[in-house]
């Protein structure tokens, strides 16, 4: 699950933390790399010794840099952080985006309300929280199943955090 919950957080380690899922780990990216340029280098092997050889090379290696600048920059698209902290009665929210600065939002846990939007969004189950005048989205990056069992698990945990807060 891209979206992992500390059990004990201390007053550094954040409550939730949610992160992109990544479908190909940095072994599979070395390894495709590799694959890519045994394959396209493997007709090359009968024009060894010719001047042929020179005419190609140079293509299988651009189609080799290509594909390593493709995935490298799909990494660095996908290097987005969420946090969500919970210090006193005061719940914080950061979004750190690939590119960009960070931004924050913060509330009093009592007026927090999650809220799941299923159409007129960006996104189909698009899950927001409300307080403290604004509105903002958590977890956008998601899939669409992966968005519904997040606003489950913040809704458990906001009843729960109010319960406790009233006895």
């Amino acid at each position: 699950m891209p979206h992992h919950w500390n059990n004990s957080p201390t007053p550094d380690a954040p409550l939730l933390t949610l992160r992109p899922h990544r479908s190909l780990p940095r072994r599979g990216f070395a390894a495709m790399i590799m694959m890519a340029f045994t394959l396209g280098t493997m007709p090359l092997y009968g024009l060894l010794g010719t001047v042929f050889l020179w005419g190609i090379l140079p293509f299988v290696l651009l189609m080799v840099a290509g594909l390593w600048w493709g995935l490298e920059r799909s990494y660095q698209d996908g290097d987005i952080l969420e946090e969500l902290s919970l210090q006193d009665d005061v719940l914080h929210l950061s979004h750190k985006p690939a590119r960009g600065a960070t931004k924050t939002w913060e509330c009093n846990i009592y007026w927090v309300r999650a809220e799941l939007h299923v159409s007129g969004t960006p996104l189909p189950y698009y899950v927001t929280l409300t307080g403290n005048g604004r509105t903002v989205e958590i977890g956008s990056f998601l899939s669409e199943d992966e968005r519904k069992i997040l606003f489950t698990e913040l809704k458990a945990f906001l009843d729960s955090a109010n319960r406790d807060r009233l006895s």
